[in-house]
């Protein structure tokens, strides 16, 4: 790195001041840090969850669905999410858009057309529920 140094004679009676520049280069020439910072985030259960599904899946879940999954503490195994997955696939290849998937613990809507979980609730919730908008059911 080059250095140089520049004298500055201020005549308004202040002493001589000595300032360093130093020479940096043009932006395109300049060495990014691209060091590997470890990730400080906490890796909760729904990222977990949509880990183990997008490895033996084309499913998505939706953020509200994770909070879902989580809070009712619903637990579907990566067996029964790949089944789900062959489900919904079959269902979009049939013209569903929006299905309702019924497992014997848990009740999903899943948009076939997006290949995403919509929304998630523990099996003994769907008793007193009205599903709208839906073309097509699951059952698994």
């Amino acid at each position: 790195m080059k250095n140089d140094s520049l004298e500055i004679n201020l005549e308004s009676g202040v002493d001589e001041m000595q300032i360093q520049k130093s020479f940096i280069p043009p932006i395109g020439i300049q060495k990014l840090n691209t060091e590997n910072k470890s990730r400080t985030t906490n890796t909760n259960f729904a990222d977990h969850l949509q880990e183990a599904i997008k490895n033996d899946t084309n499913l998505t879940i939706s953020k509200h669905a994770k909070t879902r999954i989580e809070q009712r503490n619903i637990e579907i195994s990566s067996e029964d999410w790949k089944k789900i997955s062959e489900k919904v696939t079959e269902a979009k290849q049939m013209g569903v858009n929006e299905s309702l998937v019924l497992l014997d613990h848990a009740a999903l809507i899943v948009s076939a057309k997006n290949q995403t979980v919509i929304t998630a609730m523990d099996r003994s919730e769907t008793n007193s529920q009205i599903f709208t908008n839906i073309n097509g059911t699951i059952i698994i």
